[in-house]
């Protein structure tokens, strides 16, 4: 199986994703959080940087999870317990973490608001929504009924959206910022 060298792909995710120019949540590390022995075969790919999704990886044959939740959030903890027996996970597995929080929300081609945009059919989304000194969200144009929307948003994301009552009963000015951002809106 062909092998890429680990720094050869984190240098690629860095050019992509500009991790240095965020400014993340206190605590979070975008970029690479854990080295393998400097090799790639296999790449995975998670949400969370969780026991359960290392097992994945490592089943799998991987040796590089990229994630977008990391293994470092908020304040500075022991690696004791829980968090031991992860680190050593991959460390015995030769499993490397590569973590992109908002630079990957942020991205217009690769990021998540991009890609819900793109599912959606919002043709040429525009950035907008600032967090942390970076625009991450995204805007657009369709023109849809809420219902219309709302369907679109289910098949898009494989849940059924909580549509609040009131406002216009034709959506044309749609606003995308995945995660918990929502909770950061004002009306």
């Amino acid at each position: 199986m062909a092998r890429a060298k680990l720094a050869n792909i984190v240098a690629h995710c860095n050019r992509t994703l500009k991790p240095e120019s965020f400014e993340d949540w206190p605590g979070a590390l975008n970029g690479l959080q854990v080295e393998n022995r400097g090799s790639v075969s296999r790449i995975a790919a998670a949400v969370d940087a969780t026991r359960a999704t290392v097992k994945k990886a490592i089943d799998a044959g991987a040796d590089l999870l990229i994630v977008h939740h990391g293994l470092f959030w908020g304040t500075t903890h022991p690696w004791t317990g829980n968090r031991y027996r992860l680190l050593r996970l991959l460390l015995d597995n030769n499993v490397a973490v590569y973590s992109s929080h908002l630079p990957l929300d942020a991205h217009q081609r690769l990021g998540n608001n991009a890609r819900l945009c793109r599912a959606l059919g919002i043709k040429s989304p525009k950035p907008f929504f600032a967090e942390r000194g970076q625009t991450i969200g995204l805007r657009g144009v369709l023109d849809l009924t809420r219902s219309q929307l709302a369907k679109r948003l289910a098949k898009a994301t494989g849940t059924e959206p909580t549509v609040l009552p009131g406002g216009a009963a034709r959506c044309r000015k749609i606003g995308v910022v995945t995660g918990g951002a929502g909770a950061e809106m004002k009306t």
